[in-house]
C-alpha cells in the first residue's frame, strides 16, 4: 500500500469512527505550495456542542465561544484559543495550551519546553488527551510536529506520558493526523500508537468540506482549516460551525 492509499483508508476509516473527539491534521497542499493545518471540534454533552469557531479580526486567531451563552455551565475546557501564529510559526490545538505554547515562544521558549509544563485534561475519568501541532517558516530540523499528552488506559497512575512527532518532508496532498480519542466509549479510549496519514484536498475549500462531511454528523461541531503559503507564511483560514 503506496502512502496514497494508506491515506485513504484512513480517512474511510476516520468517516466511520463515531466519536474521534478533537483533531489535528497538518500537511502540505496538493500543489506542494501551501501548509494546511485542520481542526476540529466535537462533542456529546449539551455544553461542548454549544460551540462555535470565531476569528478575529485585529489578530486572525481563532477562538471558541458559546452559541448560546445561557447554555454555557463550565467553559474552562471548552472555551480556549485553539490556533494562534507569529510570523515564524503557526499553532494549533485541542485547549488553552495554544497561549502556553504562544507565549514560550514569544519568549525564546520552544513547543516541546512549553508543554513540559502542561499535561492531560482534568476530565475524571477520560483524562482528554491534549493534542499540539506547530508548523515552522523555516522548516529546521521540522516542517511540522505533533504532541500528545496522555494518560495510560485512562488512569493517572502512571503520570503523563508525552510525546512529540517531528515530520521533516512536505509529502504533498498528504498530512498526518492526531486525535484525542480513538472512538466513543466509557470511559473514552485515548487516541493511540503513531500520528496517521490524512489526504490533504486541491483547496481549503475543497479540503473544508471533505472532512467536514466525514465527520459524524451528531457529534459534529466546529472545523476550521488554515491555508498557509509557504514563501511569505501568509495564512487563509475557513471555518464551518453545525450551530449558525
Amino acid at each position: 500500500m503506496n502512502y496514497t492509499e494508506e491515506a485513504k483508508q484512513n480517512f474511510n476509516d476516520l468517516s466511520k469512527n463515531p466519536y474521534p473527539g478533537r483533531g489535528i491534521v497538518l500537511g502540505t497542499s496538493a500543489d506542494g505550495k501551501s501548509y494546511v493545518q485542520v481542526y476540529w471540534i466535537m462533542g456529546r454533552s449539551v455544553n461542548s456542542r454549544n460551540r462555535v469557531f470565531e476569528i478575529e479580526a485585529d489578530t486572525g486567531f481563532m477562538k471558541t465561544k458559546a452559541f448560546d451563552e445561557s447554555k454555557l455551565t463550565d467553559p474552562h475546557l471548552i472555551i480556549y484559543y485553539p490556533a494562534r501564529h507569529t510570523k515564524d510559526v503557526q499553532i494549533i490545538t485541542n485547549g488553552d495550551q495554544t497561549d502556553t505554547i504562544y507565549n514560550a515562544i514569544k519568549l525564546g521558549g520552544t513547543f516541546e519546553s512549553a508543554l513540559r509544563t502542561r499535561q492531560y485534561e482534568d476530565d475524571a475519568p477520560n483524562f482528554t488527551p491534549r493534542i499540539s501541532g506547530i508548523h515552522y517558516k523555516n522548516a529546521e530540523p521540522a516542517i511540522y510536529k505533533l504532541s500528545i499528552l496522555k494518560s495510560r488506559n485512562n488512569s493517572e497512575d502512571a503520570g503523563c506520558e508525552r510525546m512529540t512527532f517531528e515530520f521533516e518532508k512536505a509529502l504533498p496532498g498528504l498530512g498526518h493526523f492526531i486525535s484525542t480519542y480513538e472512538t466513543d466509549g466509557k470511559p473514552i479510549p485515548s487516541f493511540n500508537g503513531f500520528p496517521k496519514l490524512m489526504p490533504i484536498f486541491n483547496s481549503a475549500e475543497e479540503t473544508l468540506k471533505a472532512y467536514w462531511d466525514a465527520l459524524n454528523a451528531d457529534n459534529k461541531v466546529s472545523l476550521m482549516v488554515k491555508w498557509i503559503d509557504r514563501e511569505t507564511f501568509e495564512a487563509k483560514t475557513i471555518i464551518v460551525n453545525k450551530n449558525v
